[in-house]
């Protein structure tokens, strides 16, 4: 088997096919190979907890004990509400892949079953179209069901309240 390869201008030096220039720099390379994208794991971790909301069946997303400390930051001014999106997402971003660990809460009534299949699949879409990734896994594990009448015990603490 022979290899094609052709000269340059009658220089020893053989033409490159493009894909071999993937990763190279200058002139001769595609505008789209010549230098290098990082993504940091705090953008893959908001991709994901913004994908994994928008899943019905998903009330929120973090551990109980994540969730309250969370909810008590967010009430405290200047104290950096915006980890919010990423209270309850854990990444591991590599050069090509990442991977993804999700503690959610679930509607009640809902079938978990169903939710979680419809998480990872929101989930890897988002990552994947926005960054180029390859998610080789989402874990998800449900801490909690959100019941109905969880809302009412909440609002009645305040209402004894003093204003």
């Amino acid at each position: 088997m022979t290899d094609n390869i052709t000269s340059v201008g009658g220089g020893s030096r053989p033409e490159a096919d493009v894909s071999a220039l993937k990763g190279r720099t200058g002139a001769g390379a595609p505008a789209e190979t010549r230098g290098r994208t990082t993504i940091a794991d705090g953008v893959v971790a908001k991709i994901a907890g913004m994908a994994a909301r928008e899943v019905p069946g998903i009330h929120s997303l973090g551990a109980g004990m994540a969730r309250a400390f969370g909810a008590m930051r967010e009430r405290v001014p200047g104290a950096g509400g915006g980890g919010a999106v990423t209270r309850g997402v854990k990444v591991e971003v590599g050069e090509r892949q990442a991977a993804v660990d999700l503690d959610v809460v679930v509607e009640y009534g809902v079938s978990i079953v169903d939710v979680a299949g419809g998480v990872r699949t929101n989930v890897i879409s988002a990552v994947e179209r926005m960054t180029g990734l390859e998610v080789v896994e989402v874990n998800i594990a449900v801490d909690d069901v959100h019941l109905p009448d969880d809302e009412e015990e909440q609002t009645e603490p305040n209402e004894g309240r003093v204003r």
